[in-house]
């Protein structure tokens, strides 16, 4: 990425007004450069009724995309124009984010580095996971923190029948249950107990969420395992939600398969800080007189 882009692209958080300002100066900056820029408002929450591949105005020819929000603004992102395995680049308009790592007061100083090349490009792993009722797919999806099944606020301990590549698992009698990307694992996987994994790292997690049995644990799998969970009897009130942003209603004997997808993300990473920063500050690791090691 040595060459000035031609053009690209800015989705921006949905229905908030200083992304749309953000937005309009920032596509000024690239337009008095010569860049095309093509500019989307990211909608709300979806639900899904039947399968489903986000639309969006923001054309695959574009060299790269910038996200002004946080994080959720980055998954959905990430949905609808991941599979292009366009560059994005997450411009945080609040706290730090895990995938919006670059703060606003940065945002051209780090544009100027990403249009010269010398910003490092991560590539995440994302999940396809699918809903098979009755033989036939009911919808399909691309995503890149993780699947979760869980129940309604008042509904009973759901049964989950588990299987790995065809071989079974266990059956979980739990609350729900999360399979995660690293990229997610710092998520509801980790408020679920789950292991926190380095990024770029190719494995999928699978966490129950307060599982009946305390002997149930997470279970780290390689990427090329296809997981499959079979809903139990009376799985009313059940939801399978993707990356918390989009939700399908389950039934009884419906099939979760979830696998790594094809697709994976590529996230421009920030040149002022790693990921071993963003985790201290985000998870408030160690005191004033523990930084940089000393004791």
């Amino acid at each position: 990425m040595t060459n000035i882009p031609k053009s690209v692209g800015i989705i921006f958080k949905h229905d908030f007004e200083p992304a749309k300002r953000e937005c309009q100066c920032l596509k000024d900056w690239f337009t008095q450069r010569g860049i095309t820029v093509y500019t989307e408002e990211m909608s709300s929450r979806a639900y899904l009724s039947q399968y489903l591949e986000e639309e969006t105005s923001i054309p695959d020819s574009v060299d790269w995309v910038v996200v002004l929000g946080g994080d959720g603004t980055l998954l959905g992102a990430a949905r609808k124009v991941g599979r292009y395995g366009l560059p994005i680049l997450g411009i945080n308009l609040g706290g730090l984010g895990f995938l919006t790592e670059i703060p606003l007061k940065r945002l051209y100083e780090d544009m100027e580095k990403l249009i010269a090349g010398e910003i490092a490009i991560e590539t995440r792993l994302m999940l396809q996971a699918s809903v098979i009722r009755d033989s036939e797919e009911k919808c399909r999806f691309s995503v890149l923190n993780d699947a979760v099944i869980n129940k309604g606020a008042l509904a009973r301990i759901i049964h989950l029948r588990v299987s790995i590549d065809g071989r079974f698992l266990t059956t979980f009698r739990a609350d729900g249950l999360i399979i995660s990307t690293p990229t997610g694992s710092t998520g509801y996987n980790l408020s679920a107990g789950g292991p926190i994994l380095y990024p770029d790292l190719e494995s999928l997690i699978v966490t129950p969420i307060c599982p009946f049995t305390l002997t149930h644990r997470p279970i780290i799998l390689p990427d090329k395992s296809v997981i499959e969970i079979k809903m139990g009897e009376n799985s009313e009130e059940v939801t399978l939600t993707l990356d918390g942003q989009v939700g399908f209603d389950l039934v009884d004997n419906d099939r979760v398969i979830i696998s790594k997808s094809e697709k994976k993300l590529k996230l421009i990473k920030s040149p002022s800080q790693d990921y071993f920063d963003i985790l201290r500050t985000k998870l408030k690791w160690g005191e004033s007189s523990y930084n940089n090691g000393n004791q």
